[in-house]
């Protein structure tokens, strides 16, 4: 059997206190554990879990999941201050964690679109590319020129786009999106995941409304540059897990057998240097 991966997903403990997206009014307002998580994943054999909370509080409970999770585990993606003075020798520091992969600052949530670009950034950037660690991009469409400049500068840096910069499907527009990822695709050698997309499109979505979405991320990504993710469990606002792994192998039927399991193991595999 091929290796199956899950590139993309979450466990949370609300006490913690730093979750401050995770609003009581959200359904999936409550703890997710690696035991909610296992009877989910049929042929997933192993998974990256990826930050959800912008604290090093976090990172540390992540790697201590990971350390807990009888090899399911295999990498984490954490967060520390980028912006920090002291943020390259903290970086250094979290990469002797070999089960820590990449850093996810929260873009997303941040203001200014271009921070990623500011003089306080770059020393972490740097210091991440001598670690070894990937840097995992939270990003809006807003987000992608400004992704692409990053890449530019710090060409031997390995950066994912989560989510595919979050298209808006639920109001079916593919522009500009559609031609800003392409050229992010084109310039630099970012990869993406193929995660959230039913998040995007609303709770009531079909197969045929992510396809172009789809189709469109292989013809910019390739097979070789594109991995498979659930966003678990704020999937489960969506549809749930087990439908969104059946739907997007579906419209992965397009390529063949070898670059199926390209999308949904190997690239992630390769990309994250998963044992």
């Amino acid at each position: 059997m091929s290796l199956r991966v899950d590139a993309h997903h979450h466990v949370w403990k609300i006490d913690r206190g730093d979750y401050g997206w995770l609003t009581p009014d959200l359904p999936i307002h409550r703890d997710y554990s690696l035991d909610d998580l296992r009877p989910l994943l049929d042929d997933i054999t192993a998974t990256v879990l990826v930050q959800a909370a912008p604290s090093e509080a976090e990172t540390a409970f992540l790697l201590e999941t990971a350390r807990n999770s009888a090899g399911l585990v295999r990498g984490v993606v954490g967060w520390t201050d980028l912006a920090a003075e002291d943020a390259p020798d903290r970086i250094a520091l979290l990469a002797r964690e070999k089960l820590l992969k990449g850093l996810r600052p929260m873009l997303q949530a941040i203001a200014d679109t271009d921070w990623i670009l500011g003089d306080a950034v770059q020393p972490a950037l740097r210091a991440m590319q001598a670690a070894g660690l990937r840097f995992e991009a939270l990003v809006q469409p807003r987000h992608l020129p400004s992704l692409l400049k990053l890449c530019v500068r710090h060409p031997d840096l390995p950066v994912v786009i989560d989510h595919a910069a979050k298209p808006p499907i639920a109001s079916n527009q593919f522009e500009p999106w559609a031609e800003t990822i392409s050229w992010v695709a084109r310039e630099t050698g970012a990869y993406c995941k193929l995660s959230r997309l039913v998040t995007e499109a609303g709770s009531l979505w079909q197969m045929n409304d992510l396809r172009r979405y789809v189709d469109h991320l292989l013809t910019c990504f390739g097979p070789d540059r594109l991995m498979w993710g659930s966003d678990w469990p704020v999937v489960e606002l969506a549809g749930g897990y087990a439908r969104w792994r059946v739907v997007a192998r579906r419209l992965l039927f397009v390529l063949r057998l070898a670059d199926r399991d390209k999308v949904l193991g190997h690239t992630a595999a390769s990309f994250y240097g998963l044992a």
